[in-house]
């Protein structure tokens, strides 16, 4: 059984939110907790592992330009790119699972594609001006 892990999303993405309603949906083990990349919760979850409130905002920014809209804190080390995406898969029961098999792909070949999806976003799912507002069943999961 994988560890649990804390997703860091985009707040603004209508893509990250919809992620989040699928894995809360799919994660009934409880493995993943949430919070908006932009948060304090965020950041206080990157000190614990070495990521200062600076290299945290730099991260922010990251996100909002593209490649790591989504953010993986898991085993004392974060994780971007494909490389969140699939330890995200990784914790959901089949079939979702099996997608983490894809970490056989070369690295720069899966980021590719996740790079194309992360530049593309807005423009194919949409932005929102507010951050993603948790139901109440949904807020024990979340770190903020």
């Amino acid at each position: 059984m994988p560890s649990p892990a804390i997703i860091l999303f985009d707040g603004h993405c209508h893509l990250c939110h919809r992620t989040v309603q699928f894995v809360l949906r799919r994660d009934a083990a409880g493995l993943c907790r949430f919070a908006p990349l932009s948060s304090e919760a965020a950041r206080r979850e990157c000190a614990k592992i070495g990521v200062t409130a600076e290299d945290a905002r730099a991260l922010e920014s990251l996100s909002a330009s593209v490649p790591d809209s989504v953010l993986v804190i898991a085993d004392g080390r974060i994780l971007a790119r494909s490389d969140a995406s699939l330890a995200i898969a990784a914790r959901l029961p089949f079939p979702w699972r099996v997608l983490a098999a894809l970490r056989v792909v070369p690295r720069p070949l899966r980021d590719w594609a996740y790079g194309i999806v992360a530049r593309n976003r807005y423009r194919w799912f949409g932005r929102s001006d507010a951050c993603l507002v948790p139901t109440s069943e949904m807020r024990a999961r979340f770190l903020e």
